[in-house]
């Protein structure tokens, strides 16, 4: 099958990596995102990845404990390079070619951002992890995603989560949800629908950049996105 698209940003929140725990990485999951990532890879996409940090930390919870909201922020970040070096090592486990990207620079373990080199190594099928959000504080990762997703020329941002898609309320508190297949910007901020936060979401209304939100738990779901079949829902002005 033809693929739908070629370059792709997958965004995931820390808390899909904790699984059934209450804090932490489970190993299953991580294995979970592995596969379906290669699933993906395999079939020649350029894959780029953000992920959250709220499994660990969460920024915007700081002012609860005490810890000033910028000094809180950078924790965020920390929590995210955690991820991306524990989803780095399960990809190269099983053949992938990596690199761990830091809006941070911790030149030890991982690779300074610069936008040439990051879309060449997609260039050269690398999976590219983007860390540590932007780099500054009141920015959360949607915002990282939607800004790096502009920047190497994404086709899309694909949102991980635990639904299928964008429903009119919580599907899992109210059974009566509508779930919608395909909605336009406009429509998102009309139904006061929350996908990502203004700035994220704006990033891409003004640039044009589609946002499927998917259910990335079931298995084969990334794979069937990128090839264009109907999963989850569609965000876009086109």
């Amino acid at each position: 099958m033809a693929l739908r698209y070629k370059r792709v940003l997958l965004k995931l929140s820390g808390e899909t990596l904790m699984g059934d725990q209450g804090f932490g990485i489970s190993t299953d999951k991580l294995q979970h995102y592995a596969e379906q990532i290669k699933m993906a890879w395999e079939l020649g996409v350029e894959v780029a990845i953000v992920i959250g940090g709220g499994n660990i930390y969460r920024g915007l919870n700081a002012d609860q404990s005490g810890i000033e909201r910028v000094q809180g922020d950078y924790m965020g970040m920390m929590a995210t390079v955690i991820n991306g070096m524990a989803l780095q090592s399960a990809l190269e486990l099983k053949g992938m070619k990596t690199r761990l990207i830091s809006a941070i620079e911790m030149k030890q373990i991982a690779e300074p951002y610069i936008r040439r080199k990051s879309i060449r190594h997609l260039e050269k099928g690398r999976i590219v992890i983007f860390s540590a959000g932007t780099g500054s504080p009141y920015f959360t990762t949607d915002s990282a995603a939607a800004l790096r997703a502009n920047e190497i020329n994404a086709e899309v941002i694909l949102k991980g989560t635990r639904v299928d898609g964008i429903y009119s309320s919580d599907p899992e508190k109210n059974p009566e949800a509508t779930k919608f297949d395909k909605l336009s910007f406009v429509k998102v901020i009309s139904l006061g629908l929350s996908i990502m936060d203004m700035t994220a979401f704006t990033l891409c209304q003004e640039n044009n950049l589609p946002i499927i939100v998917f259910n990335v738990n079931r298995k084969e779901n990334l794979k069937a996105v990128v090839e264009g079949q109907e999963v989850g829902t569609l965000v876009s002005d086109s």
